[in-house]
Parts: structure tokens; C-alpha cells; sequence
């Protein structure tokens, strides 16, 4: 899965804490993305199992999409979470990192982060 379909489900994901009803003009707005750029990226999750798209517009990811995004999301918390006690940077620039770190880094070295945030 490419960089951006991450981070449409984990948008989707992060959404959901908040709202019962997640459509894709919500992603829309969360991302600041065109509204044919969110459909279009919707129509390949759910064809990829993903996602699925309920009458009304509403977003519900599968188990498969959930459990992807939730993957995605522990990687981004926990680099945050990294970067601001090793680099001692503030919040906004490790988030800003982290998103970019979360779809690149390999499974070795975030399970190394993961013991080591956990001392």
C-alpha cells in the first residue's frame, strides 16, 4: 500500500474517535484535499477491502482496513512520542516527522523504538 492510502485510513481511523459518521467530505476537510481527490482514493480502498461505503456516504473501515490503520497509527504515536524525548523537539515538529517516518521505517527498527520507549 502506497504512503497516501495509509494515511487516508488512518485519517479514517482518527475520525472515527470523534464522529459517528465519517464521509469522505470530512476526510476532505481533515486532509484539506478535493473533494474528487478523497473519492477517488475511497473507490480504490473499498476495492482493495479497505473500507466499505454505505448508502448515505458513510466511511466504515473492514477488519482488515482497521487493523492496517491502527497499525499505522501505534507507528505514528510512538515516533512522536520518540522524537520529542530524544530530540527534544516540540509536539507539532515530531508529529510532522512522524508522519513521514511512520510509512518508511521498518518493522526492526520500530519494534527497537518500541522496547526502548517502553525502559
Amino acid at each position: 500500500m502506497y504512503e497516501s492510502g495509509e494515511n487516508y485510513l488512518e485519517t479514517i481511523l482518527m475520525l472515527k474517535e470523534t464522529k459517528s459518521l465519517v464521509r469522505s467530505v470530512d476526510i476532505a476537510n481533515e486532509l484539506n484535499f478535493s473533494k474528487p481527490s478523497v473519492s477517488r482514493a475511497m473507490g480504490i480502498l473499498k476495492e482493495d477491502g479497505y473500507i466499505t461505503v454505505g448508502r448515505k456516504g458513510a466511511i466504515e473501515l473492514t477488519d482488515i482496513g482497521r487493523k492496517k490503520a491502527e497499525g499505522i497509527y501505534e507507528r505514528h504515536k510512538l515516533l512522536t512520542a520518540f522524537l520529542q524525548k530524544t530530540a527534544g523537539v516540540t509536539e507539532e515538529a515530531a508529529e510532522e516527522d512522524a508522519c513521514r517516518m511512520e510509512h518508511i521505517i521498518s518493522n526492526e527498527v520500530f519494534q527497537g523504538i518500541k522496547r526502548f520507549m517502553e525502559v
